[in-house]
């Protein structure tokens, strides 16, 4: 009798129970490698889309922070407070660099009239300007050091009169990292 009872309770337990394994065949070893293959770079039009989409943020982002000059979208050749110092410096006064190429412009154009006299005094006066640029240049220099040394004391970074010079000779609006104060606002 006892084996009688014990029947009926092993076929409920085994009714209750979920049946063992994974309730569907083992893929073959060839279906399993076709699920696995997948392209090594993703050729679709849409990932190309939205990647090309991701990049032209990414480049825009950048462009508006170099223009804004944030030091994490700057070329090397433009980070550190010294830098911006230099830039701020030069870029609140006035330049004769900034008008050289409106005037190279008008040489050239000078050129193309015939009359020998107009063409040698229109040289000359650039010749002659381009020397007060140079002369300006120096000048800026020689400005933009002392100002360092008396701001960071003596570890100024070196370079930092060559990159006020040439930062003069840029017509303003053409600047990169874009001029950050007004004219005559001189840096403390």
């Amino acid at each position: 009798m006892s084996k009688k009872t014990a029947e009926p309770a092993a076929e409920d337990a085994s009714a209750d129970a979920p049946a063992s394994g994974k309730g569907r065949p083992t893929p073959s070893r060839a279906e399993q490698e076709a699920a696995r293959k997948r392209p090594l770079v993703p050729d679709t039009k849409e990932a190309r889309q939205r990647q090309k989409a991701e990049m032209a943020t990414q480049r825009e982002r950048a462009r508006l922070g170099m223009a804004a000059g944030e030091d994490k979208y700057l070329p090397v050749r433009d980070k550190g407070p010294q830098r911006r110092f230099v830039r701020d410096y030069v870029d609140a006064g006035w330049h004769l660099g900034e008008l050289i190429m409106p005037l190279m412009i008008l040489v050239i154009l000078t050129m193309v009239i015939q009359i020998t006299e107009i063409q040698v005094y229109s040289m000359l006066v650039l010749w002659i300007f381009v020397f007060l640029v140079i002369i300006d240049m120096v000048v800026t220099s020689m400005r933009v050091k002392k100002a360092a040394a008396r701001k960071f004391g003596g570890k100024r970074e070196r370079g930092l009169g060559w990159y006020g010079a040439m930062r003069t000779i840029q017509m303003r609006w053409m600047r990169l990292p874009k001029p950050q104060v007004k004219r005559g606002h001189y840096p403390a």
